[in-house]
């Protein structure tokens, strides 16, 4: 009994400590997560109409907005070394049109970055990236992708918002 109970712990110090190996990875996948769910809510939201919508001129539409996530996710993720899927055309993200091409389209990346967050290695959080706009390390990257959905969402809940959509968590 006494064999069983040392192994059982044993087995449980395992997965113990693989969790808090990739704590970072892991607590920014779930953040991330749940904006990821949110955006797509409030894309689903959005009536066919209101994805031409956008608050003056020169600003991205909703469909842009959308989009625009898709692309950054693929763009931040193959600046840290994962290649984006062979059949996702990235520079021919913005051509797609149709609410559920968009959806379907911003679905797939967020899927891509989320397992891509979980692949990088602990020790290589510090390792050096540049992103064109600015160098800084891995675990920056991380930050960059789970900050800029947060930013986006809330562009969207601003356009939902103005356009009588209420986001679908708040109702």
């Amino acid at each position: 009994m006494k064999k069983l109970v040392s192994l059982i712990c044993m087995f449980m110090a395992i997965g113990f400590t693989h969790a808090q190996e990739n704590l970072t990875q892991n607590t920014i996948q779930g953040l991330l997560k749940g904006n990821q769910d949110q955006v797509i809510q409030l894309a689903e939201a959005f009536s066919e109409e209101q994805y031409d919508w956008r608050p003056m001129e020169g600003v991205n539409s909703v469909a842009e907005a959308l989009l625009h996530v898709a692309g950054s996710n693929y763009f931040i993720g193959s600046k840290m070394g994962f290649a984006p899927p062979e059949e996702v055309d990235v520079m021919g993200l913005t051509k797609i049109t149709g609410k559920s091409n968009i959806i379907a389209a911003l679905k797939k990346s967020n899927a891509w970055v989320l397992d891509k967050v979980g692949e990088v290695e602990s020790s290589e959080l510090g390792s050096e990236v540049d992103f064109g706009f600015m160098k800084m390390n891995k675990l920056g990257g991380l930050l960059i992708i789970m900050e800029h959905n947060g930013e986006h969402k809330g562009q969207l809940i601003a356009y939902a918002r103005s356009n009588g959509v209420v986001p679908p968590w708040s109702e």
